[in-house]
């Protein structure tokens, strides 16, 4: 994966012109509320996982099958807006890591309530 300060904001480049595209242009009505919340790529640009979170869990599959439905509308998007010798192959992947967090906090909130004031 790509961890560089070029690699860093081709991922951002990236990021935000997938976002910008499904709030735009996107118009499948598989497609749910969704978030682009990161997006990795390997050294060479050739793929790039793209990370995205939705409102409702019930959204999660569909909303993912509609970006890969749109993914070669996307990479031509992305391949204007790099200009560089590959445009990245995208696989989406949901971004459980919110969850993951308000789920930690619950833990922490449930283990401190518990603790006698001192």
């Amino acid at each position: 994966m790509s961890t560089s300060g070029r690699g860093n904001r081709v991922n951002e480049v990236i990021r935000e012109v997938i976002a910008e595209a499904v709030q735009r242009e996107l118009s499948d009505p598989r497609l749910g509320f969704v978030t682009i919340t990161a997006v990795q790529s390997n050294r060479d640009i050739s793929e790039a996982t793209v990370y995205f979170s939705a409102l409702n869990d019930d959204e999660r599959e569909a909303s993912a099958a509609a970006l890969r439905s749109a993914a070669g509308l996307l990479q031509s998007r992305i391949g204007a807006a790099l200009r560089t010798k590959n445009t990245p192959h995208l696989t989406f992947t949901y971004d459980d890591l919110p969850e993951q967090a308000a789920d930690l906090t619950r833990l922490i909130d449930d283990v401190t309530s518990d603790e006698d004031p001192a």
